[in-house]
């Protein structure tokens, strides 16, 4: 034996594959662990409908300055069978072609159960917002003919809870979604 070869080397490389070993062998329980609670709760998205939306003022002024006050009625349906929904911010607005014309309204936080429908009905409005000047030109040609497309956005954040038992996975699942209702006015 040399004084290079002592004979650990052999042991510190047994130790190094055993904590490698058991380092991938939890990975794949705590992979597998995810994989079975995802397919017994089959998490499913929250629904958005649009149901109405009324137009008290549309104004658009030279030069390309609009005015809008919309109120629009959403409903929310919970497809979940064992997960309830909490709606920590959700910002709705109005945009035409693509341009926000209202400023953002923020949707109290809400707590959605299991199969429930909630029904919310924010004002939006937008005083002097400037527009792209094909915008004004389309909106006024859109107004004239007496058809308006508008597009009501949904952005938001939501955490879900699991069953009855008050099982909240929280901070680690937070959930960015974002929802499109299209108006014709």
């Amino acid at each position: 034996m040399t004084s290079k070869d002592c004979g650990n080397h052999r042991h510190k490389h047994h130790k190094l594959r055993r904590c490698f070993a058991g380092l991938l062998i939890f990975f794949f329980i705590v992979l597998l662990v995810v994989l079975l609670v995802w397919a017994i709760l089959q998490p499913k998205d929250p629904r958005f409908v649009l149901q109405d939306a009324t137009i008290y003022a549309l104004n658009v002024s030279t030069p390309n300055i609009l005015t809008v006050n919309i109120q629009v009625t959403i409903t929310t349906r919970n497809p979940n069978d064992k997960i309830g929904i909490y709606y920590e911010k959700l910002d709705t607005y109005a945009t035409y072609r693509g341009q926000q014309i209202t400023l953002a309204y923020l949707i109290p936080p809400t707590y959605q159960g299991h199969k429930e429908i909630i029904t919310w009905s924010p004002f939006l409005s937008g005083t002097a917002v400037p527009v792209a000047p094909y915008n004004a030109i389309a909106l006024n040609q859109d107004q004239s003919y007496g058809a308006l497309t508008l597009i009501i956005k949904i952005d938001g954040r939501v955490k879900w809870k699991v069953w009855s038992s008050g099982v909240v996975i929280g901070n680690a699942v937070k959930y960015q979604m974002a929802s499109t209702c299209s108006v014709s006015v």
